[in-house]
């Protein structure tokens, strides 16, 4: 698809904007991103892993401060990434923004947010994914 409609799909697609992860019927576990069967029901779960939208909140529990990194990401060295169990269950490595290096500490609160991460080529298709930031 390309051009208007094919924006368009891109948009309107559920989990594009939303923490959308499964849940198992079985035990409830919840999983980011989804599974196909769940790893702890294994098959009792097949056919049981339902939609579940997660809050897009949690807690770092462990992050490192990068110095060095690829080409693409230079600009914005130094950066933080994290590791956050979200408030729903899953553990989630993301990068942390909006904040500065001294702010971050074990079990700060954080949200999820959507950022642009970069641009395809000529055709200006921008993409997005999700950070963290600081609750304040």
């Amino acid at each position: 698809m390309t051009g208007a409609s094919g924006v368009r799909f891109w948009r309107e697609t559920e989990g594009r904007y939303n923490f959308l992860g499964n849940r198992c019927g079985v035990c409830g576990a919840v999983y980011f991103p989804s599974r196909p069967v769940c790893p702890r029901c294994h098959r009792q779960s097949l056919g049981k892993m339902g939609d579940y939208r997660l809050n897009g909140m949690g807690e770092v529990f462990s992050f490192t401060i990068v110095h060095e990194s690829t080409r693409n990401f230079r600009l914005q060295l130094p950066y933080i990434m994290a590791l956050i169990r979200m408030d729903d269950g899953p553990m989630v490595t993301a990068q942390l923004v909006d904040c500065a290096i001294g702010e971050v500490h074990l079990g700060s609160r954080v949200r999820a947010v959507f950022r642009k991460i970069g641009e395809e080529g000529r055709s200006g298709v921008i993409h997005y994914g999700y950070k963290f930031c600081l609750e304040r």
